[in-house]
């Protein structure tokens, strides 16, 4: 039986689509120091982000865009994301391990498990991938747009974030529908 592992990250962030991944990995899958992406170092994602595409039966890295998380809510967008993750598979998996406590509107069979990125190898590989995938694009970004700090705090709202929207404004990666932008938006307005 083939069971996938599904995870997604940027979730929190004001800046940035949402990225997730789905891995199938052999039955006698081995990997030290496997974990829930963030609870390893930059330097080990990266050094297991090529072996777990290496060793894996499939895998695949979907998203939701910044317009589609305005559109239908971050929750909503992540779950899209990991829908179009696991469609991506090739071969297709007999059963979807998720990270979290939602499953995605889709018809295969799976479990939602809480915290499962640190229990199940698939969804801690899945969650590597998408991590370093979104790392890098942020990281893309911060030449991009120069003065934010993508490269430092990946979207997340930290306060030279927050100061860099406030002295710079908003840019066409950050979502509208989160909090702190909508009010530099609105600041705007006047």
């Amino acid at each position: 039986m083939l069971v996938a592992g599904v995870d997604e990250v940027g979730r929190g962030p004001l800046a940035g689509d949402v990225v997730a991944a789905a891995v199938i990995l052999p039955e006698d899958f081995e990997l030290e120091g496997l974990n829930d992406s963030k609870k390893l170092t930059d330097k080990k994602r990266e050094s297991l982000f090529e072996l777990i595409k290496q060793e894996s039966l499939a895998w695949s890295v979907a998203r939701a865009s910044v317009e589609e998380i305005d559109a239908i809510n971050i929750l909503q967008a992540s779950l899209l994301a990991m829908k179009r993750a696991v469609e991506a598979l090739d071969p297709q998996p007999d059963f979807v391990q998720v990270d979290g406590n939602k499953l995605p509107k889709w018809d295969y069979k799976a479990e939602a498990i809480v915290q499962g990125d640190g229990k199940v190898a698939a969804i801690s590989a899945a969650s590597i991938l998408a991590k370093v995938v979104r790392d890098r694009e942020l990281q893309a970004f911060d030449a991009i747009y120069p003065g934010y700090g993508f490269a430092s705090h990946k979207g997340y709202p930290t306060k030279v974030h927050l100061e860099a929207l406030a002295r710079l404004g908003v840019t066409p990666i950050h979502r509208r529908s989160f909090g702190p932008v909508k009010k530099y938006l609105q600041q705007d307005l006047f």
